[in-house]
C-alpha cells in the first residue's frame, strides 16, 4: 500500500504490516474520541513513526497514487478528527 505523509513523501507499506498501523490508528482515534491532546500527540507520532520504521521510501519524483494520506505531526486534533473514516485513518 502506497502511504503519504503529508509533507513528508511516499512509502510502500507491505499488506503484512497493516494489523500494527490498525492497532495504532485504533489508539488515535480512541484519543480523538476523549479529546485527550496528550494521548492524541502520542498516538499520532507512535503511528507515524511505525509508518517510517516499516515503510518503503518512494522516490520524491514517484507519480504513484497514494492509497491513503496521514497527516503531518505538528496536525491539530481536530484536523485528524475531520480525516477520519468510519474505518478511522487506516481501513481495516
Amino acid at each position: 500500500m502506497i502511504v503519504r505523509l503529508m509533507g513528508e513523501g511516499q512509502l510502500d507499506v507491505a499488506d503484512e504490516d497493516l494489523s500494527s498501523l490498525n492497532t495504532l490508528d485504533d489508539e488515535l482515534e480512541s484519543a480523538i474520541e476523549s479529546g485527550d491532546e496528550t494521548a492524541f500527540r502520542a498516538a499520532l507520532h507512535a503511528l507515524l513513526e511505525n509508518v517510517r520504521k516499516v515503510g518503503r521510501p518512494l522516490p520524491p519524483d514517484s507519480l504513484a497514487p497514494s492509497e491513503l494520506i496521514l497527516p503531518p505531526a505538528d496536525a491539530h486534533i481536530d484536523e485528524v478528527r475531520s480525516m477520519l473514516g468510519d474505518e478511522g485513518l487506516i481501513p481495516d
